[in-house]
């Protein structure tokens, strides 16, 4: 009897039809292989957990002899119980909460959330560059240190170097802080000069401050030939 049935069980198996090619098969998605992932781990993790009480109940037998024997099913009752009470337990927590601060949560989605509770915004706006009047402002500002230092020595406005000039003075009003370019070498005695102007930074019209004071807006290809090494 027990040598047909192993004889059975091999036809069976050597009957099997071989895998091919294009043949279909079944496949989890993404979302189904995460959900499946998750239950399983807890599912071992209770497995464990009740055979790890009832190890420990078993073992307090030993002093306790009155104790009464603990199966791995009981076991597994008795953690699941344990389980349904913590829910409880939790529930009860959520629910003082909410009492203690009526309209204070809301739901969002599985969980709550503070009703008064600003979410970051998912695309910031960024920053807004200065405006021409304020660029306008800060060649003010740094023309009226030049010209005091000019007054000081004789007309002549202080070269690329000089500390006199507090180096914020030197910074345009750009995110980046890109200083702006000098042309040194001018007195107050040139007063169609080029003194400085604002790098490539707010696109093509630059502000550009003269030795006397005048602020004109002039295009790259303007500036050009005054920027050379020859022309400075």
């Amino acid at each position: 009897m027990r040598y047909s049935r192993t004889l059975a069980a091999s036809a069976l198996l050597a009957n099997t039809a071989p895998v091919r090619a294009g043949m279909p098969s079944v496949t989890l998605s993404d979302a189904a292989s995460l959900r499946l992932q998750s239950i399983s781990f807890f599912l071992v993790l209770f497995l464990i957990s009740a055979l790890a009480v009832r190890w420990i109940w078993n073992g307090f037998r030993t002093d306790f002899p009155r104790l009464p024997h603990l199966s791995y099913l009981k076991a597994l009752g008795l953690v699941g119980l344990w389980g349904l009470l913590f829910l409880l337990v939790l529930t009860m927590i959520s629910g003082a909460r909410e009492l203690m601060t009526p309209g204070a949560w809301k739901k969002d989605g599985l969980t709550y959330a503070l009703a008064n509770e600003t979410k970051p915004a998912t695309n910031p706006v960024a920053p807004a560059g200065p405006t021409e009047d304020g660029r306008r402002l800060k060649l003010t500002v740094l023309f009226g240190a030049l010209a005091v230092h000019a007054a000081a020595h004789d007309g002549r406005f202080p070269s690329a170097g000089d500390s006199t000039i507090a180096p914020d003075l030197w910074r345009t009003p750009h995110a980046s802080g890109m200083r702006y370019v000098y042309l040194p070498n001018r007195t107050t005695n040139d007063p169609g000069r080029v003194l400085a102007c604002e790098p490539e930074l707010f696109g093509e019209g630059r502000l550009v401050l003269f030795t006397n004071g005048d602020i004109r807006r002039m295009t790259s290809t303007e500036l050009a030939p005054i920027l050379t090494p020859e022309a400075k």
